[in-house]
């Protein structure tokens, strides 16, 4: 008891302090926990985890925290989806202003490619092809949307579909526009995957497609994972934030490189 008390009288920030260890310690905690071991309520957990996030301390999940320092290859969907949020708002909305009627389309299974399903709801006609589940949620039951997904093994932690069943489905269509996602996008590199069968089965969806968009946030740029699945020449168009590096924005509208480059509209 004399411990809760002692900690319930902290100051806020070192109230916060307390809260960033023990999820450094555990790698992730709820709200519940921490609010039980700090004796404060979970509105004021809640509120501490909010300005841990934008410290960059710590990533808010659905009911808790994880470490922002965890050594991981992949952020589980849910985590990815909340990072930079405004930034990969105003490029799906901006992607999808690309989008026309009738069109046949991919997205990939990203949390960019997510913020443009929600943008397209008001379109008729339209085909989408997707190996994300949260993608094909996102549009199932819209009435002039048909959605197909490929087979394959499930990945939780992008929550996509992937392997070899889904790679020789996409090698069969014709796909107007391929928009794409990367964890790393350089000019010499192009665009890049940590994982090994999402390359993979990216790879097929810009092999099928006539035009490839890629769509990413600043984050990304001159950052190479393991594999490549789109080479820069593919590219038509690259859709970013306005926080690119400059450098990089304005290589890639050189009259060399073949992709030209958007921004999210703020």
């Amino acid at each position: 008891m004399q411990s809760k008390a002692i900690e319930s009288s902290q100051y806020p920030a070192e109230r916060r302090q307390a809260i960033a260890r023990v999820i450094d310690e555990q790698t992730r905690a709820s709200v519940a926990e921490l609010s039980q071991k700090l004796s404060v309520s979970e509105v004021t957990i809640r509120k501490d985890l909010a300005v841990l996030e934008m410290e960059g301390t710590v990533l808010r999940t659905h009911g808790g925290a994880i470490t922002a320092g965890r050594s991981r290859h992949e952020l589980a969907f849910e985590v990815r989806a909340r990072l930079h949020r405004t930034e990969k708002t105003l490029i799906g909305a901006e992607a999808a202003r690309l989008v026309e009627d009738g069109d046949s389309i991919a997205l990939d299974a990203s949390s960019t490619a997510l913020q443009i399903a929600r943008h397209l709801k008001a379109r008729r006609e339209l085909t989408v092809v997707t190996n994300g589940i949260r993608v094909a949620s996102e549009l199932a039951g819209q009435p002039s949307i048909t959605v197909l997904m490929p087979g394959g093994a499930l990945r939780w932690e992008a929550l996509s579909l992937v392997g070899k069943w889904g790679s020789m489905m996409l090698r069969q269509l014709n796909i107007q526009k391929a928009f794409v996602g990367a964890v790393g996008f350089t000019l010499e590199e192009g665009l890049t995957d940590v994982n090994a069968e999402e390359a993979e089965l990216k790879k097929a969806m810009v092999l099928s497609a006539k035009d490839v968009i890629g769509v990413f946030d600043h984050t990304k740029w001159n950052r190479v994972a393991m594999a490549t699945f789109c080479p820069t020449d593919r590219l038509r168009l690259i859709i970013s934030d306005d926080r690119a590096p400059v450098a990089r924005r304005d290589r890639a509208r050189a009259p060399r490189q073949r992709p030209g480059l958007g921004h999210g509209r703020h």
